[in-house]
């Protein structure tokens, strides 16, 4: 008999869904403080949560018989995702249970802000009727700017094209077919701060997009403009805003979302043109039981079959094979990391080479890894090998493979080549002994470099003094050098240095480096 412990509130649904199964026996206590779930959860082979529960590494640590945890939802902020996968826990949750519903709130959010809802609702419960201090504006013909066209952003777009508004939409890793499926047209995030009446933010909490709107791109904004944000708080740097909103910059904000929750009676909250909610973004009957029967249903097929469905950390292979394939897997997430960072706008098509070795293996969980290095820099942790192909096939991005079984100047070689809207880049690795990783050739120009830590790429011309020179300038800043290599296509052409450093490149020392005689362009990257 296997027990499921349901720790948070869920819909009766999913409760059900979970009692029918056969073999399966079910306790539902919710509120439990800490200590009081660490003294039962080990008695359970599956958790099911919401929000509330915080699965900690301390908590996790009097587990010893849980194999599965399911978030009925998106986030898993709450869980200790690394700790799980160390312990062998799946960790499930639920995407696209919430997306329309999220979707709908942002819009309702950006009706009650253009036109004032909140704020005549509050005037008439006071005994006013004050008609012309609430006039607002029309959606219809104005131009929404979509920050994030995954799940929930481009259900937005769909809807306020319903509307007959203009939307354009920003967002690195959707290609321009899908926008054009969309009905989006895709620009850069400056063009769209500069176009936009109303921007509307769909995007994950991550280093690259906390405080994404701030006091610079807010400059850039035109005067007057709205601003919606129900995705994550910390992405908007709320003094920022309010400065905005008390200099005439933005009209009004529309917030579900906030830095600290819940915030209090904040200058921000207070403030007559912003409209504010609770975090009520996927607080709807329906997707509270969307989420609920679709975590109910996860867990028993794991229970029952061990199919494994929107696993965050673990990938469906034998573990056997899963330890032959890992320098492998290590390499191919490395390359997508390293093109990342060296640049991906407008990605429109990945193509992975395999040949020799690893052509006879499972290529396509490889792919799945190249995929995940690729895509997590912009799309955050979420991204894994379980779910990355889907979430490039979401976002138009064509995916390939080919293999030959004769290798080419390695045993077992793979290139990741990829296609964006400033052209074809590709990168290839190889496996130098048993485990060790190489990247072989930088856009066609044979290159050994390691990818591990941090490292710095350069494009520059094949000349007398670079090296030298590339090793003064980092010297006088006291950046120690672990390794660099040297390729190009032809004696005093295109070249290719990669410098592995021990520490990251402060941007003053960047702009240094790319200032050296002979440099065209440099990158710092971390792997």
């Amino acid at each position: 008999m296997k027990r499921v412990l349901v720790s948070d509130s869920l819909s009766p649904r999913g409760v059900e869904i979970l009692r029918s199964a056969e073999g399966i026996e079910v306790d539902v206590k919710t509120g439990l403080k800490p200590e009081e779930l660490k003294e039962i959860l080990g008695q359970y082979d599956a958790l099911v949560i919401r929000s509330a529960t915080k699965v900690t590494a301390d908590v996790l640590a009097r587990a010893a018989n849980l194999k599965v945890i399911g978030r009925a939802g998106m986030g898993v902020d709450n869980v200790d995702v690394a700790e799980a996968t160390k312990r062998g826990i799946v960790v499930m949750n639920t995407p696209g249970g919430n997306s329309v519903t999220t979707a709908e709130h942002a819009l309702a959010l950006m009706m009650s802000l253009v036109r004032n809802i909140p704020q005549a609702d509050a005037s008439m419960k006071q005994g006013k009727w004050e008609k012309k201090k609430f006039q607002g504006h029309e959606l219809c013909g104005k131009t929404l700017g979509v920050v994030g066209l995954g799940n929930i952003g481009s259900i937005v777009a769909d809807r306020a094209l319903g509307l007959k508004m203009k939307v354009v939409g920003y967002d690195p890793y959707l290609s321009q077919e899908r926008a054009a499926e969309l009905g989006v047209e895709l620009v850069s995030l400056e063009e769209l701060f500069r176009r936009a009446d109303i921007v509307t933010i769909h995007v994950p909490l991550l280093d690259e997009t906390r405080n994404l709107i701030n006091r610079d791109t807010l400059a850039k904004m035109k005067d007057g403009v709205y601003l919606v944000c129900a995705a994550r708080g910390g992405i908007v740097d709320e003094d920022a805003l309010l400065e905005a909103l008390e200099g005439g910059k933005v009209a009004g904000a529309a917030l579900d979302v906030f830095r600290e929750e819940p915030p209090g009676l904040t200058p921000l909250v207070a403030h007559p043109r912003v409209v504010c909610t609770p975090h009520l973004g996927a607080s709807t009957v329906e997707a509270q039981e969307a989420v609920a029967v679709q975590v109910a249903e996860q867990i028993v097929d794991y229970l029952e079959r061990g199919i494994i469905r929107n696993a965050v950390n673990v990938p469906s292979v034998p573990p056997e094979i899963l330890n032959q394939m890992a320098p492998y897997l290590d390499l191919a997430r490395s390359l997508g990391r390293l093109q990342a960072q060296l640049g991906v706008e407008g990605l429109r098509a990945v193509d992975l080479q395999y040949s020799g070795r690893i052509a006879e293996g499972r290529t396509g969980l490889v792919t799945a890894a190249a995929l995940e290095g690729l895509l997590s820099a912009s799309l955050g942790e979420r991204v894994n090998l379980v779910n990355a192909p889907v979430i490039a096939r979401e976002r138009g991005i064509r995916v390939s493979e080919t293999t030959a079984k004769n290798g080419e100047d390695y045993s077992a070689m793979m290139r990741l080549a990829v296609e964006t809207a400033q052209g074809r880049f590709s990168l290839a690795g190889a496996i130098f002994g048993r485990k060790e990783p190489r990247i072989v050739e930088i856009d066609g120009i044979p290159i050994e470099a390691i990818p591990r830590g941090h490292l710095l790429v350069f494009w520059n011309y094949d000349r007398p003094g670079l090296v030298g020179s590339i090793g003064t300038t980092l010297g006088r800043h006291a950046i120690n050098i672990g390794q660099m290599q040297f390729g190009r296509e032809a004696p005093g052409g295109r070249a290719v240095t990669v410098v592995n450093v021990d520490a990251p490149v402060p941007e003053e020392v960047l702009g240094e480096l790319k200032e050296l005689p002979n440099v065209v362009s440099v990158t710092a990257a971390h792997l």
